[in-house]
């Protein structure tokens, strides 16, 4: 079974995505092995410089990677990443663990995105669309993809 290890930066505190996320916890449990883990967001001035940004992605790249399983896959979130479908994704789990990649991470940044240098060693970097989104809406997002993969490459007719 695969271990999956989604990584966040920022906490949940909207109700509505604390529920909707342990839903899909919920339903992926018979699936894989999820690992949910909060970090926190690095405290910013109200109008912030470039260097303050910068520098704040790399302590949170830094608290991320020490999160990160060894020898996994690692795909980020970001905006100027591959769009990929379900079937896609689907894929490339099923790839993954098929060639011997017992665990794989997914990060989500927090507001600001994530560290240049923790998008360079992702093996892949996705976008869930060319819009925006909060980046707590797409935890909820990557959960119910990650659900919807697992029954695709089950058969299942979930995925329609």
């Amino acid at each position: 079974m695969l271990s999956v290890h989604l990584i966040c930066v920022g906490k949940l505190k909207e109700t509505f995505y604390q529920q909707a996320c342990a839903e899909y916890v919920k339903r992926l449990s018979p699936h894989c092995r999820l690992t949910v883990v909060e970090l926190p967001e690095q405290r910013l001035p109200q109008n912030p410089s470039r260097a303050q940004i910068d520098a704040a992605l790399e302590k949170e790249g830094q608290a991320i990677r020490a999160k990160l399983p060894p020898n996994a896959p690692l795909v980020c979130l970001c905006v100027e990443g591959q769009a990929r479908s379900s079937q896609e994704l689907a894929g490339l789990l099923r790839d993954w663990e098929s060639g011997g990649a017992g665990r794989v991470a997914f990060v989500i940044g927090g507001s600001y995105g994530l560290a240049g240098s923790l998008k360079a060693q992702a093996r892949l970097r996705l976008s869930m669309s060319p819009m925006t989104f909060p980046h707590h809406l797409a935890r909820v997002m990557v959960l119910e993809q990650l659900y919807r993969a697992f029954k695709i490459n089950e058969g299942s007719p979930y995925h329609k």
